[in-house]
């Protein structure tokens, strides 16, 4: 059977870091700890890359219509 997107990041939940691309050109990392049928996702330890400085986000909440794609961080 194929996996779906969603059972797809049910693999990643809470496990590892993972790269959400926003509208707007931003790309956010942090541990995915929830999100909904809409993707509106919840991330821990957030953090953004600007200009080669790491701006630590902390917790966020990002709502599913600014989100391109969600991929695995290799680290």
């Amino acid at each position: 059977m194929t996996p779906r997107p969603l059972d797809i990041l049910d693999q990643v939940l809470n496990r590892q870091p993972v790269i959400i691309s926003l509208k707007g050109g931003r790309e956010i990392r942090g541990i995915l700890q929830g999100y909904d049928v809409h993707m509106n996702l919840v991330l821990d330890r957030a953090e953004e890359e600007v200009d080669g400085v790491t701006q630590k986000l902390g917790t966020l909440i990002v709502r599913g219509d600014n989100v391109i794609y969600i991929t695995p961080s290799i680290e």
